[in-house]
């Protein structure tokens, strides 16, 4: 069975960061497509970085570009979200998903192309 458990939220104020981590107990982890999804209050959940099996190249969302980075290491099945200058608009629950399929990053990331999915962590962006 496979799972995520995502960790590292919390509340922080305007231009603050936090790191995100998901452990991944999965025995084909080097081998999948990583990403990281959120849900805001009232909203559709939203696709924001993804990160090649290898770690050779990422997708960001126009939203996050530029002050979110994704990284992982296959050799602790973690995958990691730096987020930095934190506005109250990056409030939501945050997610990390797992594909076995190719993901095109010439595209905006799409839930259903994922099939493993964490419970989320949530992240408050308040002062």
């Amino acid at each position: 069975e496979v799972q995520l458990v995502e960790s590292g939220g919390g509340s922080v104020q305007p231009g603050g960061s936090l790191r995100l981590s998901c452990a991944a107990s999965m025995t084909t982890f080097g081998s999948n497509f990583m990403g990281w999804f959120r849900r805001a209050p009232g909203k559709e959940r939203e696709g924001i970085a993804c990160i090649h099996p290898t770690g050779e190249s990422t997708y960001y969302s126009d939203s996050v570009a530029g002050r979110f980075t994704i990284s992982r290491d296959n050799g602790k099945n973690m995958v990691y979200l730096e987020m930095n200058s934190l506005k109250p608009e990056d409030t939501a629950m945050y997610y990390c998903a797992g594909s076995y399929s190719w993901i095109p990053f010439s595209k905006r990331l799409r839930d259903h192309d994922f099939q493993y999915w964490g419970q989320g962590t949530q992240v408050t962006v308040s002062s």
